[in-house]
């Protein structure tokens, strides 16, 4: 699923649109733009991310928790790491957004 989810971000990235940072990914989720969120499982401290599953399961997003924030970085075409993403436009990735959404 973690591969899944880093595959979904390159594609969206290129060819859709996401948001990168918890407070863009927290601004797209309470929106209802979000249509799949990811976060960094290494976060510190974790009060840092831990509204944003919580707000995913009020919307009805699918929320994917990942294990690396510099993979998550890297997946989003960022030098550094960050912590959370969110898919806004999937673009290429409808594939990968059916797959991960089941």
């Amino acid at each position: 699923m973690t591969e899944k989810a880093y595959e979904l971000i390159e594609l969206a990235k290129t060819s859709g649109k996401i948001k990168k940072g918890v407070n863009e990914v927290t601004k797209a989720i309470e929106r209802g733009k979000a249509k799949l969120v990811v976060v960094a499982e290494d976060v510190s401290p974790k009060e840092i991310t831990m509204h944003i599953p919580l707000l995913c399961e009020d919307k009805g997003i699918k929320c994917v928790v990942v294990p690396s924030k510099e993979e998550l970085g890297v997946a989003a075409g960022m030098p550094l790491a960050t912590v959370a993403v969110a898919v806004v436009e999937e673009g290429e990735g409808k594939s990968q957004l059916k797959e991960l959404s089941k």
